[in-house]
């Protein structure tokens, strides 16, 4: 088959609009086919069709390059020589086959032919399968003796290549946002998964993802805060970690937290849910209310993420930290959380602070227990009003102060009878509830392809606000898909 091309400095930008919508294709209906063949039977229709997709995705890259190879370089995914984009669409898609393939030990995988469907269909079982009893550097090896045992000879297994440094350069402030938080995705992934199949990941490439988002928030803010507002229903687990970890920092800067604070709470944040990799898959993706015997195995979750904690491995220094955090955060501030104590104690600082940027990411998030979530601003006041949810006051007055009354993400109808989505809060600490939008409609219900922020704070010559903010409005009715305006 022909070579995959060397990757150089020179073809390691972006090409046109034209082809990266082809490699987003292939990446997404890569993905989509690996979910199909997890959960179904090959012989399913499901499995089928995307397996058919993907081959057809694959011909066209093929067709136009005379090979087709998806690889992984650092935390990158590079189809041939085209570096693929961050969008809202495929941001899920990259750290999914970004995991697989590190666990598999290869840096990607080629082919110059049209390999059969059931090629495909060995390969990505395999993916999904990695021969995670052997050191990292050993699997490739392995890898490609389990596919010549199986008589699939349509592909070159490739070696992993990292030249992150070189490639996080040539990255603007927006796609670096965006990068990092795949990257951070994945990391999580990969603790997590680890941690449920009773390994021990060790904290060097999950330190690595928190001090990219902390210089995230210190240099472009805005950026990594918008990217909470992606949602991936079948990623909760993972995204709801890495936004809790998001927020927290945000949280923690607006709090003048040092730098180095930043990164313990960043490191206790992202790791705050580990203890779920102990909790049945089932129970935790289980639909309606859980009964009292379930919620009680749920709730172990906060000790047993101090255990899981504890096993990794530490180099000398355990994140003592974050063991506090994971075990605290819900059991609020009168301790009338969980788990019970039988002492009184002082919440730490870290604790109040993910509690709430917990709290409010789960609430603001549809999981399957729920018909939808609720909307940003009325997350907010409830924290502020209803003191029952056990939540710190002067922390949630902070994260108030850094959202603003309308947060990130949320759809508001303005007095103009325009309807626009909230990019940023105002930096003007006294506008609370005038922030930064972004029209998305006229007062006719007319689309608007404006991407030109607005800041509410402007006034007309008479000195009266030019537009204000009336009610907030549910995105769904709409047809609005939040995190197509910030990824």
């Amino acid at each position: 088959m022909t070579a995959p091309h060397s990757t150089t400095r020179a073809d390691r930008g972006t090409t046109d609009g034209g082809n990266q919508k082809t490699i987003r294709a292939l990446i997404v209906a890569m993905n989509s086919a690996v979910r199909a063949v997890r959960l179904y039977p090959v012989e399913n229709t499901a499995v089928q069709k995307a397996i058919a997709e993907l081959g057809a995705c694959a011909d066209r890259v093929r067709e136009s390059e005379g090979h087709c190879t998806v690889r992984r370089v650092g935390d990158y995914l590079f189809v041939n020589d085209t570096r693929l984009r961050l969008t809202f669409d495929n941001y899920a898609a990259v750290a999914a086959l970004l995991g697989l393939f590190r666990e598999a030990g290869i840096g990607g995988v080629g082919t110059s032919e049209a390999p059969p469907p059931r090629s495909w269909v060995v390969l990505l079982s395999f993916l999904q399968a990695p021969p995670l009893e052997y050191p990292e550097e050993e699997r490739l090896t392995h890898f490609t003796a389990r596919l010549e045992t199986a008589q699939v000879h349509d592909f070159e297994l490739l070696p992993a290549v990292d030249d992150q440094d070189e490639l996080d350069h040539d990255l603007d402030a927006k796609e670096r946002a965006r990068q990092t938080y795949v990257r951070s995705l994945d990391v999580t992934r990969e603790v997590l998964t680890s941690a449920r199949l009773g390994k021990s990941p060790g904290l060097k490439r999950v330190k690595r993802a928190v001090q990219g988002i902390v210089d995230a928030i210190l240099t472009d803010g805005s950026s990594m805060i918008g990217l909470t507002t992606l949602r991936d229903f079948d990623e909760y687990t993972f995204v709801h970690s890495v936004n809790v970890c998001i927020l927290s920092v945000a949280l923690g800067r607006r709090l003048a937290l040092s730098k180095t604070q930043l990164l313990d709470l960043g490191l206790a944040a992202l790791l705050h849910d580990i203890g779920k990799s102990r909790v049945p898959r089932e129970l935790l993706n289980k639909r309606g209310h859980l009964a009292e015997d379930e919620q009680v195995v749920l709730w172990t979750h906060t000790w047993n993420g101090v255990l899981a904690l504890f096993a990794l491995p530490n180099g000398g220094v355990r994140p003592w930290r974050a063991m506090t955090a994971a075990y605290e955060h819900h059991m609020k501030t009168d301790l009338s959380g969980y788990p019970k104590v039988s002492r009184q104690r002082k919440l730490s600082l870290f604790s109040k602070i993910i509690a709430v940027t917990d709290g409010f990411d789960a609430a603001t998030t549809t999981r399957v227990y729920q018909d939808a979530p609720w909307s940003p601003a009325d997350v907010l006041r409830g924290m502020r009003d209803n003191p029952r949810l056990g939540l710190d006051p002067v922390v949630v007055k902070a994260f108030i102060n850094l959202t603003g009354i309308y947060p990130v993400g949320t759809v508001v109808v303005l007095d103009t009878f325009e309807l626009a989505i909230v990019l940023a809060a105002n930096p003007d600490p006294s506008a609370l509830s005038r922030p930064i939008i972004r029209l998305l409609m006229d007062d006719r219900g007319n689309l608007l392809d404006d991407p030109n922020p607005v800041d509410l704070t402007v006034r007309t010559a008479t000195g009266q606000f030019a537009r204000t903010i009336i009610r907030t409005e549910d995105p769904q009715r709409y047809g609005i898909n939040i995190g197509d305006y910030f990824a």
